[in-house]
């Protein structure tokens, strides 16, 4: 550990999971939770739960889970120090010198050695972008209207020709196969063995919030293919969480930022006074995206391309946007098709006075939906406005949906009260705020019997962690010896001693664990969940069953230990006795 225990839990107590999750996702509370679209992976559904009372975060859909510690690692791709430093920060609690585990110091070594190489591989291009080899590159980016202090600023550096001359100069510097293979930055085939991943491109460090290189981005000399090249991710480089360009764009202090789709257009922005502008990394906006721009600010502009994939990508944007509760606004770029091309043909004045004029995203998504529509045919119209109806029925708010029924009546020279019935009309058939749906795991385990005692043992230490009131009425029959999965026997085993001594935590058991994988399937046991059941009956009666399978599978696994093992054969004779008390037992919920 990096930090005494006990200075841990006072920094994970003090920081409510609610709160720290909803500065990254928008949360709807559903019954004792809140869920939300996960920020680890793509989705449609909210497979995402946080559990006040747990302390916890799990997906349902990916399986990511923990506690607040772990979400900052996770999201922030974060070791468990800078976690740590970041939550005692948000709570104003003052960390001592860290203090290095074995294993600790290992990940924090293998971290900062991949850093190292990234930052090693950045020189390495940059020189060569002002070398002789490097004047393909340096010729393209001037044609491009690209200053020296631009060049400079973004650190934009050369792949030359050669295949292999990074891999070379990398492992001149002491860096082996494998930590090189790792980064990224290298590549293997049969007929070129190992080879640079990146040559004859003009390259683009990509940098993390803090001027970290963690990546790069590629852009080929003539007409080969791909156009762009991306690093792979890596320990350091996860593209649904990073942004290029969003380590300057962060302090532009402009009340705003624009995001774009193109390292290129990112440049000439910044070039052009406009410091705010950041792009996604060669892949559509995430709601991790999201997630990282909403701590920087409440306001996002998308300069997408003019095209149909751009105002495709626009639009996808717009929602990812409303979901993280960002305001978003589109810049009309037309007529030309992207900033880059903008500004250099009109300049950064006008683009500003595009700034001034950016349309309200939802006005931007009507002005799309309409070009499916005939505005001089009656029957065409009324279909459109019906759609405008159910699109209004998206906005929770009261007020906010009142707000902008009056405006898109106006705008469309529909009555306002006609437009307010039609939405009450689609509202009463739909809802206005659809429930958050939990939906099933996304991986689905094949239905063994080993699985099948693996399912009970989950669900006992999910029910008890939801309603620790039911321990003292199991403690004489089930110990955490009866979990025979090992890490089901360990969160057993905390589980239980921390209810016997009135300290009940299922947060402070993720903790215990270092591996991120332990990590995840600790919250996974405490996230397993039966079908709804009504009555107070079946919910007794399913909870009898779960103990005897526990206990049943408990008695079968010793059974066959006995031969050359004592304490299995205690463990059977007393998990006997307490079996067939068990049977005969109703324990009241």
């Amino acid at each position: 550990m990096y930090y005494p225990d006990e200075l841990i839990e006072e920094v994970r107590m003090k920081n409510d999971i609610v709160s720290v999750v909803s500065g990254y996702v928008r949360m709807q509370k559903k019954g004792s939770s809140y869920f939300g679209l996960c920020p680890f992976h793509n989705e449609k559904s909210p497979s995402f739960s946080v559990s006040p009372s747990k302390q916890m975060y799990y997906c349902f859909g990916c399986g990511a889970g923990g506690n607040v510690i772990t979400f900052v690692m996770q999201y922030e791709n974060a070791t468990f120090q800078e976690a740590v430093k970041i939550l005692a920060d948000r709570a104003g609690i003052s960390l001592p010198e860290t203090e290095y585990g074995e294993e600790a110091k290992r990940r924090d070594s293998r971290r900062a050695r991949l850093l190292e190489v990234q930052k090693e591989a950045a020189k390495y291009y940059y020189y060569m972008l002002r070398s002789p080899r490097g004047q393909a590159g340096h010729r393209y980016l001037s044609e491009r209207k690209l200053s020296e202090e631009t060049m400079k600023k973004f650190g934009l550096g050369y792949a030359d020709g050669a295949s292999s001359d990074l891999t070379a100069y990398l492992k001149s510097k002491g860096y082996e196969d494998e930590l090189l293979n790792e980064s990224g930055l290298i590549a293997f085939d049969e007929k070129r063995g190992v080879h640079d991943k990146f040559w004859n491109r003009v390259m683009f460090p990509i940098q993390d919030g803090n001027h970290r290189v963690i990546g790069f981005g590629g852009r080929v000399m003539g007409d080969a293919k791909p156009k762009y090249l991306n690093s792979p991710e890596t320990m350091i480089f996860d593209k649904s969480r990073n942004l290029y360009g969003l380590n300057f764009a962060r302090t532009s202090r402009k009340g705003n930022i624009i995001l774009c789709e193109g390292y290129m257009d990112v440049i000439a922005m910044h070039q052009a006074g406009f410091t705010q502008a950041a792009a996604s990394l060669g892949t559509a906006f995430t709601a991790g995206q999201a997630g990282l721009l909403k701590r920087y600010t409440k306001e996002v502009l998308l300069a997408y391309d003019s095209d149909g994939a751009g105002v495709n990508a626009a639009l996808r944007a717009i929602g990812i946007l409303r979901e993280a509760g960002l305001r978003g606004k589109v810049i009309d770029m037309q007529p030309y098709k992207d900033p880059d091309e903008f500004i250099k043909n009109l300049g950064a004045e006008a683009f500003q006075e595009r700034i001034d004029q950016a349309q309200n995203s939802f006005f931007f998504e009507l002005k799309i939906l309409e070009r499916d529509y005939r505005m001089d045919d009656p029957e065409s119209k009324t279909a459109f406005h019906r759609e405008i109806a159910k699109k209004l029925c998206g906005f929770e708010e009261a007020v906010e949906r009142e707000n902008y029924i009056e405006s898109v009546a106006q705008k469309y020279n529909i009555g306002f009260e006609n437009l307010r019935r039609l939405v009450n009309t689609y509202a009463a058939q739909t809802g206005l705020v659809q429930p958050a749906v939990r939906p099933q795991s996304a991986v689905t385990k094949k239905n063994t019997p080993e699985e099948n005692a693996r399912r009970s043992q989950r669900l006992l230490l999910t029910w008890v962690a939801d309603e620790p009131e039911v321990y003292p009425k199991i403690r004489p029959y089930i110990t955490a010896q009866d979990f025979t999965e090992p890490l089901y026997s360990q969160v057993a085993d905390k589980l239980f001693a921390g209810l016997d001594q009135g300290n009940y935590d299922p947060a402070a058991i993720v903790s215990a664990f270092e591996e991120e994988q332990d990590q995840r399937a600790v919250a996974e046991i405490f996230n397993t969940k039966l079908e709804k059941l009504d009555t107070l009956q079946e919910r007794e009666k399913a909870f009898h069953d779960i103990l005897c399978a526990v206990k049943e599978n408990s008695f079968a696994y010793y059974s066959g230990r006995t031969g050359a093992d004592m304490e299995a054969l205690k463990q059977v004779i007393s998990g006997k006795k307490a079996l067939e008390e068990l049977r005969k037992t109703h324990i009241s919920l």
